[in-house]
Formats: structure tokens, sequence, C-alpha cells
């Protein structure tokens, strides 16, 4: 078949792709038209959108999404301005830059939030090992310390401090006179001080 006689043929076969805009009674002719359009045109679109994308599996998809837009647009194609096949070269070319793009996109996207998640992971507000591991020591011994106080005495300081409590409702909740709870917590407190120097 000479190349006139083919050219003839894809410009037939694109216009009763695109009749079915102005008559959509032409629905199933212009379906069995892209289907021979696709059987005489797809070896060679598939091999330019290899070229394009530089990847078999990425070129069948940019065939698809070039036939979905040569099905939308074939009623604007126009004979006289180019041959068939350098316009549906130019559709699968396009979609191919257009798939390119996207993945471009969708990896730069993958790559900020990657960038993001390992930005929240070190400056976020949840502590990291090190401060993890600094705080076990220090509660271990604080507990240590505790334990080397009064009964009574630990009592009232745990209860001031881990219980958020006042002095006046310690000593009403203990039945203690208010100077003693004072005088109890502030013993308290420097043994514990000087407890914890020994541990830093």
């Amino acid at each position: 078949m000479s190349s006139d006689s083919n050219d003839l043929r894809l410009i037939a076969l694109l216009d009763r792709i695109g009749a079915r805009i102005h008559d959509p009674a032409r629905q199933r002719e212009s379906e069995a038209a892209l289907r021979e359009l696709y059987d005489l045109t797809s070896t060679k679109l598939y091999g330019l959108a290899v070229r394009v994308v530089g990847n078999r599996e990425w070129a069948e998809d940019v065939l698809q999404e070039a036939f979905l837009t040569l099905w939308r647009s074939a009623a604007d194609y126009r004979a006289p301005l180019s041959p068939p096949m350098a316009w549906m070269g130019m559709v699968v070319r396009s979609r191919g830059l257009d798939f390119l793009r996207r993945r471009t996109s969708e990896r730069a996207d993958a790559g900020l939030e990657l960038d993001d998640a390992i930005t929240e992971t070190v400056a976020g507000d949840s502590p990291n090992p090190m401060d993890t591991a600094q705080a076990s020591e220090q509660a271990w011994a604080l507990h240590e310390c505790l334990r080397k106080l009064e009964a009574r005495q630990r009592e009232v300081v745990s209860l001031a401090y881990l219980r958020d409590l006042s002095h006046s409702e310690l000593a009403e909740q203990l039945k203690l006179p208010l100077g003693t709870v004072k005088t109890w917590i502030r013993r308290g407190l420097e043994q514990l001080r000087g407890c914890l120097g020994h541990y830093a």
C-alpha cells in the first residue's frame, strides 16, 4: 500500500471516529474505526512511545493514553495541516512527555514526604533515644534517692510533687501541722538534691 493511500485510509478512520461527536448514532462505527486505527498504527506509535519514555511498560501506558486522546479529539484533526501519522505521533509524544513530567513530580513529592518525615523525626517533640535513656537514668536515680528518705518524709515529698498538692492541702490530708509539712518538704528536697548530685 502506498504512503498516499495509507494516509487516505488513516484520514478516513479519523473522520469516522470523530463523526460520533456530531452524530451519536455512529458510536459503533466510531468504535470499529478506532480498533482498525489501533491495528494499523499501534506498532509504530508504540515504538515512538518507547523512544520518548525509555521504558516498555511505561510506553504501553503512554500508548493507551494517546489512543484515549485520539478518541476524544479525532474530530479536531485537520488533514491539510499535517499527515495523519505525524499528528498521531505528536499526540503520542505529548502524552509521553506528560507521563514523564508526572513521574518526576511524583518522585519529587515522595522525596519531599521523606524529607518531611525525617525532619519531623529529628526536630519533633518526641524524645530521641538519647533523651529517653537520659530520662530513664534520671528516673532511676530519683527513685533510689527517694528510697533513702524516711517513710513519712518520702510520702510528703511524693504527694507534693507527684500529685501537685499545696502545703496546706498536704497538711489537711495527712492531718499534720502546716509547719511540719513545710519542714519535711524542705529537708526532703535538700536530701534529694545532695543524693542526686552523686548521680550527676
